[in-house]
């Protein structure tokens, strides 16, 4: 989302009363980016988007693979956000029970969602089983449990598969890298024995019929992208060579975003043609394929406003306390090389602030020195009751709020930018103060104040 774009909703939030000193923080999601993404994955792989909640369809005559693509809920597990995705034509991965029943709500049809988890229990395969949601098994004894399941339940619509881990290796980031020899995903095919077992698991039940790798995402190269992609379809091939049949390939999502400006970059064309260019036989018809994006789709669509409560100097630095930090940009306050975000500054109606610069910490509310979401960063000089927007939080920054002192999770808007007028539509409300409390387990207060009944 361009920076204009952002300034130009926060200049409306704060005239409609969405942003102000009773209402300091907010996420917003740029509906209209939102859509331009999914057109862009959909030109990508040349399948176009159907309906909501229908099947994957044809890329088209000329022997193209069915495509679904589907969004990672944990990227922003948010039910209006979730709908708007269906109604574009997206599918829905989920890695637990709570973002299936998210999906569920959000109006994803069961077979369009696909449930990956490294420990799913077996009532949370059951009822995929009997919705017909997509499962990837994340290991062998994983796969001995839905054996017995198939056969308690009797038929299933559902596509079922194994995640393997290829284990070529990790990128920039160690904890976003997914296919190190270690990893905690998948079967290690690299592992003595781990490739041979696959392949059987496939010759011995012809009702598994799709493989799923996902070498990782944020600091992940599109070279790494697609060599995790050609040896999942060289397995699959292999698979098929001696008695099994793989179906569909399931490449995962994890192409990274620049957060170093607007551009989309690495865009999605740009990996479609790494993966025809490394891997042709993936786009052969052969298999259909499926995709899980995330943060690529929403990441630039999203921005967090948030109000300067205070300036204060210590120790030659300026440093400016906001009421954004740890509790919504918890990634970026723990790592800030990892997870830079940029800054702008807003004046206290919303516009763009000019004037004298300087090195300034932008700080957030929480109660530890770390919590600072911009470092020594050279910004117009801050004061109270300005704003700082953090760009590119579009993805993880609704999804993953840090309760931390107990401070509430702010309201997200959507909103439209259309002939110079911007127009706001609720996502989520703000947490209130009596929701905080409910939730820290106030219906139990005198719990402890009397001896437990056995």
């Amino acid at each position: 989302m361009y920076e204009s774009a952002a300034h130009a909703a926060v200049r409306q939030a704060v005239a409609d009363g969405l942003l102000g000193p009773d209402e300091p923080l907010a996420g917003f999601v740029d509906v209209d980016g939102v859509r331009r993404a999914v057109s862009a994955l959909h030109d990508a792989f040349g399948a176009p988007p159907g309906p909501a909640g229908a099947p994957p369809v044809p890329s088209g005559e000329g022997g193209g693979p069915p495509v679904l693509h589907t969004f990672a809920a944990k990227a922003a597990p948010l039910v209006p956000v979730l709908r708007l995705l269906a109604d574009l034509g997206m599918g829905c991965e989920v890695a637990s029970a709570g973002e299936l029943r998210l999906a569920l709500a959000a109006g994803f049809a069961p077979g369009t969602i696909v449930l990956d988890s490294p420990a799913k229990t077996g009532a949370e395969i059951a009822e995929a089983l009997a919705l017909g949601v997509a499962v990837n098994a994340d290991n062998l004894d994983e796969l001995h449990r839905i054996d017995a399941l198939r056969r308690t339940a009797g038929g299933s619509s559902s596509v079922l598969g194994i995640r393997v881990n290829p284990q070529i290796g990790g990128g920039e980031i160690g904890s976003m890298s997914t296919a190190t020899a270690t990893s905690k995903f998948g079967v290690a095919i690299g592992d003595p024995g781990g490739r041979e077992r696959v392949v059987r698991a496939f010759a011995e039940r012809p009702w598994l019929a799709r493989l799923h790798a996902h070498v990782g995402s944020q600091g992940c190269s599109l070279d790494l992208l697609a060599a995790g992609a050609r040896e999942t379809f060289g397995l699959a091939e292999e698979i098929g060579r001696r008695g099994g049949r793989v179906t569909s390939v399931d490449i995962g999502g994890g192409l990274p975003v620049n957060f170093d400006g607007d551009a989309d970059r690495p865009a999605f064309g740009e990996y479609a043609r790494a993966l025809r260019e490394t891997v042709p036989g993936l786009f052969g018809g052969r298999y259909g394929l499926v995709t899980e994006f995330g943060r690529a789709l929403l990441a630039k669509s999203g921005f967090i406003a948030a109000r300067v409560e205070y300036v204060k100097d210590a120790g030659g630095r300026r440093v400016a306390v906001t009421h954004a930090g740890a509790q919504v940009a918890t990634r970026t306050v723990l790592m800030p090389d990892a997870w830079p975000l940029r800054v702008t500054a807003l004046d206290p109606g919303g516009r763009r602030k000019t004037g004298r610069r300087l090195a300034q910490d932008v700080a957030g509310p929480c109660c530890f020195a770390g919590d600072v979401v911009a470092h020594a960063r050279d910004l117009p000089e801050l004061e109270p009751g300005d704003f700082v927007v953090l760009h590119d939080t579009g993805a993880y920054y609704f999804s993953s709020p840090w309760s931390y002192n107990s401070l509430p999770r702010p309201a997200v808007h959507g909103f439209t930018a259309g002939g110079g007028a911007v127009a706001f539509a609720p996502i989520r409300d703000a947490q209130t103060l009596d929701e905080v409390v409910a939730e820290s387990g106030l219906a139990h207060a005198a719990a402890l104040l009397r001896p437990p009944v056995r």
